[in-house]
């Protein structure tokens, strides 16, 4: 954003607190947001923006902010090019090929959060099969009958076990990232490369 030294991009829900701590930890005097439901925060010549974690790839990428922290779950689904310096090692979580336990049979309708990622999931298994997007339960397709498969995020299986599905196969593992705006990283070297060098060593 114009006007700004530097504007980050963090997201809202789980991830923040921990994201938000590694960050002035390392350095950065970022606004402390007081109203979680506001999006946008200024403190002196810095901006923090408050998004979802799926829609914090988009702002980086677009050049909106130049930099935040994001899941590899949501990044690698976002499928932007991004430069991605530091793995932050917290929040981590995978994103698995769940089934019912009776299901083996093969799979022709996968739903998913992550059709990105379903859809590259079955390019490398050579599969092909009919992708739903959903935005809520993912769980229940499996159990209704909705699709043979879903893939979803696991963070313990406890859920899973609860519902009655199996964790069949670890498609991608997840943990927060720092993500970078290429653009920036040239233009505003002097404030994001000594950032990126004291989480690395952080």
């Amino acid at each position: 954003m114009k006007g700004y030294a530097l504007t980050v991009a963090l997201p809202k829900g789980r991830l923040f607190e921990k994201a938000y701590r590694a960050l002035t930890s390392a350095g950065l005097d970022l606004p402390q947001p007081q109203d979680k439901r506001a999006m946008f925060f200024e403190k002196g010549d810095l901006a923090l923006l408050l998004l979802r974690n799926a829609d914090v790839p988009t702002y980086v990428d677009l050049g909106i902010a130049d930099l935040g922290v994001v899941g590899k779950d949501n990044l690698v689904e976002a499928g932007r090019e991004l430069y991605e310096p530091v793995d932050l090692g917290f929040g981590a979580c995978r994103v698995s090929l769940i089934r019912r336990p009776e299901d083996h049979g093969p799979i022709r309708r996968l739903a998913s959060k992550y059709p990105h990622i379903a859809e590259l999931w079955l390019e490398q298994k050579g599969l092909s099969a009919d992708v739903i997007k959903l935005h809520g339960n993912v769980e229940l397709a499996a159990l209704a009958g909705l699709a043979d498969a879903v893939v979803d995020v696991v963070e313990t299986g406890t859920t899973l076990k609860k519902a009655g599905l199996e964790e069949r196969e670890v498609i991608l593992k997840s943990t927060a990232r720092l993500v970078v705006n290429k653009p920036a990283l040239k233009l505003k070297a002097g404030r994001i490369r000594p950032l990126i060098e004291r989480l690395r060593e952080g």
